[in-house]
C-alpha cells in the first residue's frame, strides 16, 4: 500500500520506504526522515530574495542576510524532482517536518478499505484533487477556526 504524503513523496508501507512519486527513487526508511535520501542544495538567499533598497546606500535591505540564513532545497537523485525547500540558519541540519506511527497509518487505512493513491492525489497531473472529503470523510471536514466565513 502506497500512501501519498505531499505532492512529490509516498511511504511505501509494504516495504515502509520513502519514495519519489514521480519516478519511485527510494528515499530511505519511512521511519525516517527522508531528507537523508536526497540531493541538497544549499542555496545563498540573496540568489533568490533581491534587495528592494540599494546595499550601497543601506545596511538593511529587505533582503536574508546570508551570514544569518541559507536555503535548502531537496530533490529527489533519480529524477531531479524538487522535493521540498527549507530556511534556516547556516550550517543547521535539515529539519525533521514528518515523522509517522507507521503502524497506525497502516492500520487506519486498512480500516478505510481504500486505495490511499486513488483517495488523495496532492498531484501532479490533471487528476489531481483539492477537495478529499469523498475520500476521507469527517477526516477532512474538522473546522477549528471560531470565525465563520461566508
Amino acid at each position: 500500500m502506497r500512501i501519498p504524503m505531499t505532492e512529490y513523496l509516498i511511504i511505501d508501507l509494504e516495504t515502509e520506504r520513502w519514495n519519489c512519486k514521480v519516478c519511485n527513487q527510494d528515499l530511505g526508511e519511512a521511519r525516517g526522515n527522508y531528507k537523508e535520501g536526497t540531493l541538497v542544495y544549499d542555496r545563498d538567499p540573496t540568489e533568490i530574495h533581491q534587495s528592494i533598497l540599494d546595499p550601497e546606500k543601506y545596511e538593511f535591505t529587505f533582503a536574508p542576510d546570508p551570514t544569518f540564513c541559507r536555503i535548502l532545497e531537496f530533490y529527489c537523485p533519480g529524477c531531479g524532482t524538487q522535493l521540498e525547500t527549507e530556511y534556516v540558519p547556516p550550517g543547521h541540519p535539515p529539519t525533521v517536518d514528518m515523522l509517522w506511527d507507521i503502524d497506525s497509518l497502516r492500520e487506519t487505512w486498512i480500516k478505510r478499505g481504500t486505495k490511499p493513491e486513488v483517495a488523495i492525489n496532492y498531484g501532479p497531473g490533471e487528476e489531481a484533487v483539492a477537495d478529499f472529503t469523498p475520500a476521507l470523510g469527517s477526516y477532512n471536514t474538522h473546522n477549528h477556526s471560531p470565525h465563520s466565513f461566508s
